[in-house]
């Protein structure tokens, strides 16, 4: 079939067709840039990853996260064993503490033993037999940390000593034991009983100075 013509012969221009929204001069299957590609929405439909986006940071790579991991478990493992080793040392200090607690108590009990083991002494009655067996007991108590102090020429310490008498006199610089009427006992660090003493203080004291206790 022939095309019409026009007035001069000449054949009418052909309409061109619109696709798309654009003239069919341009590439005929190209989409506007806004439009999203025919794979995009599939891909998400999917569930497929989408792709990055231009504010997305870059994941870390699987060795970056496994030597991450392996940090923060070595910190964990650091600080548990920092705090099992406190609590070994807490356990031993407290096991010594009621040790010496426990010790303090019976060696406590056995001081007027001690006492009239003295006093016979001193009345020359600890002889043979019963002087081997005050030797003995000594011995063993010193082994569980038993300690006698107080001697005359102590300076004079009222935390430890316990002044039963006192005068004033020029043969001495400073408070000072000048005899002891019944040893002092400690364990450790646990004072038993104090040491009772005569104390001699300077004839001129310190301003204001008040003398231990009558």
């Amino acid at each position: 079939m022939n095309r019409p013509t026009g007035r001069a012969g000449h054949r009418a221009p052909s309409l061109e067709l619109v696709r798309d929204g654009r003239h069919s001069g341009g590439s005929p299957g190209a989409l506007p840039k806004h439009a999203a590609r025919p794979e995009e929405p599939a891909r998400r439909a999917a569930g497929g990853p989408a792709g990055p986006g231009p504010g997305d940071a870059p994941r870390p790579s699987r060795e970056e996260a496994l030597d991450a991991e392996l940090r923060e478990r070595t910190a964990d493992l650091q600080r548990l064993k920092a705090e099992y080793d406190n609590y070994r040392k807490r356990v031993r200090r407290d096991r010594l503490a009621v040790r010496e607690i426990a010790v303090a108590n019976v060696l406590g009990r056995l001081l007027p033993v001690l006492d009239a083991l003295a006093g016979a002494a001193e009345q020359g009655e600890v002889t043979d037999g019963l002087a081997r067996v005050d030797r003995a007991l000594r011995a063993e108590l010193a082994a569980l940390g038993l300690e006698s102090f107080g001697a005359a020429g102590d300076p004079f310490d009222p935390s430890v000593h316990e002044a039963v008498s006192y005068r004033r006199t020029d043969t001495v610089e400073q408070p000072t034991c000048t005899a002891v009427l019944r040893p002092g006992y400690r364990v450790g660090g646990h004072l038993l009983r104090p040491a009772q003493t005569a104390v001699a203080e300077p004839l001129a004291g310190p301003p204001g100075a008040a003398g231990p206790p009558g």
